[in-house]
């Protein structure tokens, strides 16, 4: 299987461990649209690599994280039931969007 031009790591900072279980949709933007591209689930290591193609077309994108159904499962209050990662994609290079979480904050950053 090969990886996709977008991948994402989900680590629960406030567990001290990676994120397994979360449903990750990834969506492109197209005239004033989001269009679903791909669907993924973060596996055992917090790890989403298949999430659309290996090739993305230069646009705006988002990721959308299902964190309300992974906190309630551990039964975990969250302030957050979903967060979304609105970024762009300019050039031919992997895009790698980490998630750090807790149930009360999250942030992010351009990883590699």
């Amino acid at each position: 299987m090969s990886v996709s031009h977008v991948t994402t790591h989900v680590l629960d900072t406030g567990a001290g461990r990676p994120a397994a279980g979360i449903a990750v949709v990834l969506f492109q933007h197209d005239g004033g649209t989001w269009h679903q591209l791909a669907t993924s689930t973060t596996d055992a290591d917090g790890r989403a690599k298949d999430l659309g193609p290996e090739q993305l077309a230069p646009g705006r994108y988002r990721l959308n994280f299902a964190i309300g159904e992974y906190y309630a499962a551990l039964e975990t209050a969250t302030f957050f039931p979903e967060v979304d990662l609105v970024f762009e994609v300019t050039g031919a290079e992997h895009y790698h969007v980490p998630l750090l979480l807790s149930p009360f904050a999250y942030s992010t950053y351009r990883g590699s």
